[in-house]
């Protein structure tokens, strides 16, 4: 795992070879081994490497690296996992280089030189963005793993495009303006993050994933200061299409046991490192199958790592070492107190470098910094919700939808009016009231404020709009930031998939999936130094994820079932099967206590009327009612206060 940065320069502008050091500088947390930094001054071109050492460590794998014959030079983050049969295709076919290291950069390098941008891509299995020049050619290609675990920002800025791993490298160029796009401020307040292509500057982009981008210097484009448009080459919507219409015919007994071949290999792919390696665990399904693999693979003990808090409903470490105990792993679990946890909050606007708002990047950032005590590589168990269908949501979707449906659209509409029309504090007390006949969605407390949810669901005109809704935290955003337009409107509309669960799945995987759990592993990881990878997204197995028939994956009202049943043949069911448990913090009742100072300070009204960015009167009616026991509004109000202290820091 590593970072690198970039630019390159007009005509017009001139920086010394210094500024690479610089910009450089701002990613050693992400390689801490080993700086690089290579510099073409006639072409007005340089690339910065920081190294973390993870294969090959010796001097042969310093980046950036010129390709054998010198036409290329690479700054990679990543791994490539099937790099040794690349080489070996290479050979077989007699134009593999005279191999100066064993570095699976070295090994992309000639594959480039040999097939091209595109083909080689499409032959990696791996996590990675990179960013390489062809001096032949005097063009400049940005790539991005399939499933976008590993990120890339680039862009126009002024006389200058920049490139790199983190926006705190791009902020160092004497040319960057950060100026903040008040329209993917919108995005964030809906989203709880920023989705690719976007990021919070104008100008920047993320790379979408799967893609790649390229452009020569003596093009119109490059004259005309445009950033080139991305190729994709391998998509993840064509995949589930493709997948939909060629699924897999085989009995549940056959399915499971290529689902177990595909996710031994992954695994075994991805447990190959020079460097101590472990796993986080959670006891959940996703983690505890990747354990399981990990300890049915390796001779010695594979080294876990949990944590716990004390608070109830948000503690799974018990669960965590049941598994651990009965697989045999050398677990190592923290229990953090709440002042551990919220000693956290200032580091994330650095952490980040954009508005990031998802809560359970605090026990993320907490387990990454514990393991990287013990390990330089944690395999992680996300993506599992996703391709096999294991969000409540998912299920929440369909049974709303199919209940609406019949309703014509204007007494929907009307129902919806009739029941906001009622506080949540009434509607509370009148629930109450109906003791035992009480519906056991509503028996569990704050039913007004479940009521109202509800209630804002009935308008919808479509299942995608529902979607959307349930996805949204702020429902209509633009609202809140002032002078701004949501650019994401609507949930995409063009995916070619009958079942809405499908659709949901989909959605998650091109937009949640990279943009929130992906970039909070990494950049948590990544700030203590911390290599993560991620089993479940092997693209091979995200491409049989999607041939499977639907009731493989959810069965009587369950999500993840083959994934549970490769599971059980190394876990008991009876340590595993219990409800959900998101990895979060209790941000709704440190906000009415700890954390209340630190809040009001954010959210004071004359302070965001003087900044101009948010309307302050909906956030302050929402801090009100939520101080006040009314109503629970810790994801609305969290999403501002990442911002403000983002912005604080700025």
């Amino acid at each position: 795992m590593c970072g690198f940065c970039g630019y390159i320069q007009t005509e017009s502008a001139s920086y010394s070879r210094n500024l690479i050091v610089s910009m450089n500088e701002k990613l050693e947390h992400r390689g801490p081994d080993d700086q690089g930094y290579w510099f073409d001054e006639e072409r007005g071109i340089a690339l910065g490497h920081t190294r973390l050492s993870i294969n090959d460590l010796s001097p042969e794998g310093h980046q950036p690296m010129l390709s054998a014959g010198g036409r290329y030079v690479i700054a990679f983050n990543g791994e490539i996992y099937n790099f040794k049969a690349i080489k070996k295709e290479l050979e077989t076919i007699g134009l593999a280089p005279d191999w100066r290291g064993h570095s699976d950069t070295e090994v992309l390098l000639a594959a480039i030189n040999v097939w091209g941008i595109s083909d080689a891509l499409k032959k990696t299995v791996g996590m990675f963005a990179f960013s390489l020049w062809d001096k032949q050619e005097r063009t400049l290609t940005l790539a991005r793993d399939r499933m976008g675990e590993k990120p890339l920002y680039y862009g126009w800025q002024k006389d200058s495009f920049l490139f790199g791993s983190e926006l705190k490298s791009l902020k160092v160029h004497p040319d960057f303006q950060a100026e903040i796009d008040r329209d993917v401020m919108a995005l964030f307040m809906r989203y709880n993050y920023i989705p690719a292509p976007w990021s919070i500057y104008k100008n920047i982009r993320k790379l979408v994933p799967g893609s790649y981008v390229s452009f020569r210097l003596d093009s119109e484009q490059f004259k005309n200061k445009k950033s080139p448009e991305p190729i994709v080459y391998w998509s993840f919507k064509t995949v589930a299409e493709q997948g939909i219409a060629d699924p897999y015919l085989g009995t549940d007994q056959q399915a499971i046991e290529k689902l177990d071949q595909l996710l031994n290999q992954s695994v075994a792919d991805q447990m190959l490192a020079d460097v101590p390696l472990g796993a986080f665990l959670s006891g959940g399904y996703d983690s505890s199958l990747v354990v399981a693999l990990m300890q049915a693979q390796s001779k010695q003990r594979v080294k876990t790592f949990s944590i716990g808090f004390n608070e109830k409903g948000f503690d799974e470490a018990q669960h965590a070492k049941a598994v651990a105990q009965h697989l045999g792993t050398d677990h190592t679990e923290l229990y953090v107190t709440a002042e551990e946890a919220m000693a956290v909050i200032p580091k994330l606007s650095t952490l980040y470098d954009e508005p990031f708002s998802d809560s359970s990047q605090i026990p993320t950032y907490l387990v990454s910094k514990m393991a990287r005590e013990h390990v330089t590589v944690s395999l992680s168990g996300d993506g599992g919700d996703e391709l096999f269908g294991g969000y409540n949501r998912y299920f929440l979707g369909e049974k709303i939808w199919q209940r609406l449906k019949p309703f014509p659209h204007w007494s929907r509409k009307l129902s919806a009016s009739l029941v906001t029309s009622v506080s949540p504090t009434t509607w509370d007390k009148l629930v109450a009231g109906l003791g035992r006949i009480t519906p056991a969605e509503l028996s569990a407390g704050r039913a007004g404020d479940k009521l109202h949810k509800l209630a804002s669901l009935f308008s919808v005109s479509s299942s995608n709009e529902l979607y959307l809704k349930l996805l949204s935290h702020w429902d209509e955003p633009e609202k809140i930031v002032l002078n701004s337009n949501d650019p994401n409107k609507q949930v995409e509309q063009t995916l070619l998939l009958d079942s809405f669960i499908d659709r949901m799945m989909c959605i998650d995987s091109t937009g949640y999936l990279s943009g929130d759990i992906l970039t909070k592993v990494d950049r948590a990881a990544m700030g203590v130094s911390l290599e993560t990878r991620v089993p479940l997204l092997d693209h091979r197995v995200a491409e049989f994820a999607w041939q499977l028939p639907m009731n493989m994956k959810i069965r009587e009202g369950k999500g993840k079932w083959i994934l549970r049943q490769v599971l059980y043949n190394y876990v008991p069911q009876t340590l595993l099967d219990r409800p959900k448990m998101g990895f979060g913090v209790p941000i709704d009742s440190w906000l009415r206590g700890p954390l209340r100072e630190w809040a009001e300070e954010l959210l004071d009204e004359s302070r965001l009327k003087n900044e101009g960015y948010f309307n302050p009167q909906p956030i302050r009616e929402k801090w009100d009612e939520h101080l006040s026991g009314k109503r629970n509004w810790q994801y609305h109000l969290w999403d501002v206060l990442m911002f403000q202290q983002w912005l604080e820091q700025e």
